[in-house]
């Protein structure tokens, strides 16, 4: 058998705000679309941008940080696998949709000019939640930044 690959890492900003609802088995659920650009020349030297727009969902406590702590315009990197779904529209046509299941999740600072910065600006400012492993019940550790640890902080982790 051949080996494969199942990887993803976008880096981005929310098109809108993320969309929780709850499965009747009551785990929760996120959705959220992030834009990320390419810029390039073209073959006359033009410089030229293009914009992809990324589905992405979060699951269980994933959903739930993100629901509560992303927002319009939010930079996110996003960490996760591709995964297709097929369904029947109420009008029986057929639908499919690619989405990138998150399974880690850090949220980026803004630089001064306004976009995402690659680095966070400071620890105080970054968010990282991981995926629970197969085989550890409970998951790998989730850093926390030393402003977390303070009593007064408002960040529920």
């Amino acid at each position: 058998m051949a080996a494969s690959l199942n990887k993803v890492m976008i880096i981005g900003n929310l098109t809108r705000d993320p969309e929780m609802r709850y499965l009747p088995s009551g785990q929760a659920v996120t959705n959220f679309t992030v834009a990320v650009n390419r810029a390039y020349n073209s073959q006359s030297g033009e410089k030229k941008e293009e914009v992809s727009f990324i589905r992405v969902v979060a699951w269980a406590r994933h959903a739930e940080v993100c629901n509560e702590y992303l927002k319009k315009g939010s930079p996110v990197f996003v960490e996760g696998r591709l995964q297709t779904r097929n369904w029947e529209a109420q009008d029986g046509s057929k639908r499919s949709t690619v989405e990138v299941v998150a399974q880690n999740i850090q949220f980026l600072s803004r630089s001064n000019r306004g976009q995402a910065s690659t680095e966070p600006a400071a620890e105080e400012d970054t968010a990282i939640f991981e995926e629970p492993t197969e085989g550890s019940p409970q998951g790998r550790p989730i850093p926390i930044s030393k402003k977390e640890l303070e009593p007064d902080s408002d960040i529920p982790f």
